[in-house]
C-alpha cells in the first residue's frame, strides 16, 4: 500500500485546522450536553446524577446503554409546554425571516447599485449597530414600543391612531425586534453577491427583449440565490434559540425553546431536561443547513 504524498498531506493540513477547531469546541461540549440529557436530576452541585460513564470499561457501557431510558426526551414529547415553545419558536424564526428577505434584499440591491463611491458608506451604516450592545438596543425597543413611547406620540402627533395601542408584550413587537437585530445578517450576504453580479448579463437580457421585471427574475434572483439563503439561515438558525428578544418584548405570555431552555437551567436548575431541550434545539436547527449543502451539492453536480 503506497504511502501519501507529501502533496496530499500538505493538502490536508488546511481542512484540518477547522476541523479540530469544530472538535475541541462544539463536538466535545456537545457530547457533555448529551451526556448531562441522558443523567436523572438531583439536589446537589451540579444538580444531576450522571448515567453516563466515560471511564467505564466495555461490560459495564453496555449495561448502562441498555438501562438508558430517555425519559427527559419522552419528558419533551408527552408534555405540550415544550411542543408549542417548539412550534412557536419555529414559526417566529419563519415568518421573521420572510420578513428579512422582503425588507432585506431590496436594501442589498440598493446598495449594490449604489455609485461606488456610496457603498462603503452604506455598509459601514449597515454594520454601525453591531458597534452598540445588543441589550441596549432591544431595551431601546421598549422605549418606542410601550404604551407612552415614542411610536405612540408619534401615530397620535400624526392624527392616525386617538389612544396608544398595545404594542409592548405582543408578538408583533417579538417581530419587530427581532427584525431589526437580524437585519444585517440578511442584508451582508445578499449585498455580496449582488455586488460582485455581471451587469452585463442584465445588459443583455434587456436587449434581448425582457422587462426590468423578467431580466430581475430571470437572472438577478437566480444569481443572487445562494446569499439569499446563507443570510436566510444565517438569520433563521439563531432566531430559532432566541432568548433576550422574546423575553424582554414579549412579555411572560411568549414562549420559545430559549426561554425555557433558561427556565429550566437556572429558576428549575433541571439541568438534563434543560440540555435535552438543547440538544433537540440543535437538531432543529441543524436541519436547514443539511437541506441547504445537499441542494448545493446537487446544484453544482448539475453544471
Amino acid at each position: 500500500m503506497r504511502a501519501p504524498s507529501r502533496e496530499a498531506l500538505r493538502s490536508l493540513r488546511l481542512p484540518a485546522v477547522p476541523l479540530l477547531w469544530l472538535v475541541a469546541f462544539f463536538g466535545l461540549p456537545f457530547l457533555v450536553v448529551v451526556k448531562i440529557s441522558l443523567s436523572d436530576p438531583a439536589t446537589a452541585l451540579p444538580p444531576y446524577t450522571p448515567v453516563l460513564d466515560w471511564d467505564a470499561g466495555l461490560a459495564a457501557w453496555a449495561d448502562v446503554l441498555a438501562a438508558l431510558d430517555f425519559e427527559n426526551y419522552r419528558t419533551l414529547i408527552a408534555d405540550p409546554l415544550y411542543l408549542e415553545a417548539g412550534l412557536t419558536s419555529l414559526a417566529v424564526a419563519l415568518g421573521a425571516t420572510v420578513l428579512l428577505i422582503l425588507v432585506g434584499y431590496p436594501i442589498a440591491y440598493a446598495m449594490a447599485r449604489a455609485p461606488k463611491a456610496w457603498q462603503p458608506l452604506l455598509v459601514a451604516l449597515m454594520v454601525i449597530p453591531f458597534w452598540t450592545s445588543f441589550l441596549i438596543r432591544v431595551y431601546a425597543w421598549i422605549a418606542i414600543l410601550k404604551a407612552d413611547g415614542l411610536l405612540n406620540q408619534a401615530l397620535m402627533a400624526l392624527g392616525l391612531i386617538a389612544r396608544p395601542i398595545e404594542i409592548l408584550n405582543t408578538p408583533a413587537a417579538v417581530m419587530i425586534g427581532v427584525v431589526y437585530a437580524y437585519l444585517p445578517f440578511m442584508v451582508l450576504p445578499l449585498y455580496a453577491v449582488l455586488e460582485r453580479l455581471d451587469r452585463g448579463l442584465i445588459e443583455a437580457a434587456r436587449d434581448l427583449g425582457a422587462s426590468r421585471l423578467a431580466a430581475f427574475r430571470t437572472v438577478t434572483l437566480p444569481l443572487s440565490w445562494p446569499g439569499l439563503v446563507a443570510g436566510a439561515l444565517l438569520c433563521f438558525i439563531p432566531i430559532t434559540g432566541e432568548f433576550i428578544i422574546p423575553d424582554l418584548l414579549g412579555g411572560p405570555d411568549t414562549l420559545m425553546l430559549g426561554r425555557v431552555l433558561w427556565s429550566e437551567f437556572f429558576s428549575n436548575r433541571d439541568w438534563p431536561l434543560a440540555s435535552a431541550v438543547a440538544v433537540v434545539l440543535l437538531v432543529i436547527v441543524a436541519g436547514p443547513v443539511v437541506l441547504f449543502r445537499e441542494a448545493e451539492a446537487r446544484r453544482l453536480g448539475r453544471r
